[in-house]
């Protein structure tokens, strides 16, 4: 099933930042990358959020906002952005409510898919990738920005 067309599942979780963040928030305001990824100080995953936050600029500059989502809790993920200076937003999923939502979530391992949703400004998600294997990382920050730039 692909939510692609589909309003966003909206969602309050605690992130990195300290606060609590909303998805409905942005709404008017900026385009939303969600990046589910399964695990902090996992291979595949200390690769994949410092590239997307390395570009953090360039998202801004397109009008979005990156935001990570996994089941780590937020004292993991501070940790984890501090050792790899990852700037953007990571969100605790802890019960894997969100990425359920977003069908990504992984039941029987406790962990969510690697996924990427572009949520536009009126709320919508435009577009979705999810990996086929968690190990997977096919999905780079260039792909999702020149995706940005079709909105």
């Amino acid at each position: 099933m692909t939510l692609v067309g589909q309003p966003a599942p909206d969602f309050t979780l605690p992130a990195s930042t300290g606060e609590q963040i909303t998805l409905s928030s942005y709404r008017d305001q900026k385009h939303v990358v969600l990046v589910f990824y399964p695990l902090d100080f996992s291979p595949v995953c200390s690769m994949q959020l410092p590239e997307y936050s390395g570009r953090q600029d360039d998202f801004a500059d397109a009008g979005a906002v990156v935001l990570g989502v996994n089941r780590d809790s937020v004292h993991a993920h501070k940790a984890w952005a501090a050792e790899y200076g990852i700037e953007v937003p990571l969100l605790a999923d802890m019960k894997l409510d969100v990425a359920r939502e977003y069908g990504v979530a992984i039941d029987d391992r406790g962990i969510s898919g690697r996924a990427v949703f572009l949520i536009d400004r009126s709320g919508v998600v435009r577009y979705e990738h999810v990996e086929e294997t968690t190990g997977a990382y096919t999905v780079r920050p260039e792909a999702v920005l020149a995706k940005l730039r079709e909105l």
